[in-house]
């Protein structure tokens, strides 16, 4: 049932943001639509099952993204914050194979630099500034896709692909360390108790995935590109 409302929340910013057109606050509507469900879940002392709703929250960002580029790219160049850059940066990428996708000397200190950057806002703001960052990189990432998808041949698997295991990973580390490092602050706010023991078992994973992200883009990420080539057309 809260995951429903989650979903349905999520939805409800997108269609705002999209009726408003004003790209700074597409992230400030995803994240009123996800923060207060984290919350609920943090007063109850459960830290996985808030968890578990971000990653719903994350999952409905990424589809929302994905859709909306797919079918109007040139209106979500613009409404997603870094939206055409990145798109023009990934496209390179997939055309010839040049750029930081593939290249760890690049790719390394740019994960490091957002990992770093994220964990920080989430402990200074008990996650809402790290949620705003989230959504952010969860549009980009999803106009990409959506954009992608738009030029292929096969629009439905380019979806799926488009969407990268390392990013997944990436997302999945992300949501578990934003959570993890609001719990200080929030639970001095707001008077409720935390199981640190599970926090800290939570970060390890977390930052586990970032390492195995990392791996496994270096690892894949020439192979995906040459599939994602097929699946396109190109």
């Amino acid at each position: 049932m809260i995951g429903t409302a989650v979903v349905a929340a999520t939805l409800l910013s997108y269609a705002v943001g999209w009726a408003i057109g004003l790209p700074l606050l597409v992230p400030v509507f995803n994240t009123l639509a996800g923060f207060p469900f984290m919350v609920a879940a943090l007063r109850r002392g459960d830290l996985r099952l808030a968890v578990g709703r971000m990653l719903i929250w994350a999952l409905t960002l990424g589809a929302c993204a994905t859709l909306l580029s797919y079918a109007q790219p040139w209106r979500t160049d613009t409404l997603f914050l870094h939206g055409a850059s990145y798109r023009a940066e990934m496209f390179g990428w997939l055309m010839t194979g040049r750029g930081a996708e593939s290249d760890p000397s690049r790719f390394l200190p740019q994960h490091a630099l957002h990992a770093a950057a994220f964990a920080v806002l989430a402990l200074a703001s008990g996650g809402v500034l790290a949620l705003a960052m989230g959504a952010v990189l969860m549009n980009y990432m999803g106009h990409y896709v959506g954009a992608l998808a738009a030029a292929s041949s096969h629009p439905l698997t380019t979806m799926i692909l488009g969407w990268h295991p390392w990013a997944v990973v990436r997302i999945a580390s992300f949501v578990a360390i934003g959570v993890t490092l609001s719990t200080p602050l929030l639970s001095r706010l707001g008077g409720f108790r935390v199981d640190w023991r599970d926090a800290r078992r939570l970060l390890l994973i977390a930052f586990g995935g970032l390492l195995f992200d990392v791996t496994i883009k270096w690892l894949l990420a020439p192979a995906w590109r040459h599939l994602l080539m097929r699946v396109v057309g190109w």
